[in-house]
């Protein structure tokens, strides 16, 4: 399969919602409860600034997951940490399309000056666990039983990557 990252654009909002929507009804790698509308994430797509992308995985038109960077905190002094996001649609999973979307970031999160990565993911998510120590996140802490979905309690895992150029 020959697959390409690009911004996501407009047009990309409803495969990007329905790609979201998926796990909002069927898992705990979101702890959103309701379903984005369309509008909602076109809103969400506009949003994005040059600091902050979203991006898409796409083969043959066809958007197979997609991933953003976003603020980690609106005070100025977190301006250079940013969270990652990656969704990949349910029928890819385990061809290493995650890894490509999340390499892409981290790249482009250090283009852009970026001088951390966090990523928080909940406890029983372990592809999206090893996906992110595969790239050089470290657990950075743990809140245990913070979450609530599918009636049970999860715990959330902070991972944090360094995107800070060793000093000479």
């Amino acid at each position: 399969m020959t697959a390409r990252i690009r911004p996501a654009t407009p047009a990309d909002a409803a495969s990007i919602n329905d790609i979201y929507n998926h796990y909002v009804r069927t898992s705990t790698c979101t702890w959103h409860l309701t379903e984005e509308t369309l509008e909602g994430r076109v809103k969400w797509l506009k949003g994005r600034t040059a600091a902050h992308p979203a991006l898409v995985l796409e083969s043959n038109g066809q958007v197979l997951g997609w991933g953003s960077i976003s603020a980690y905190n609106t005070r100025q002094g977190w301006a250079k940490t940013v969270e990652d996001s990656i969704f990949i649609h349910h029928a890819h999973h385990g061809q290493g399309l995650g890894k490509m979307l999340l390499a892409e970031l981290l790249e482009s999160a250090t283009a852009l000056g970026h001088q951390s990565v966090i990523a928080r993911i909940s406890g029983e998510q372990t592809a999206s666990l090893r996906l992110h120590a595969s790239l050089g996140f470290a657990q950075a802490g743990l809140l245990k039983a913070v979450g609530h979905k599918f009636n049970q309690d999860l715990d959330c895992v902070y991972l944090l990557k360094s995107l800070r150029k060793p000093q000479p």
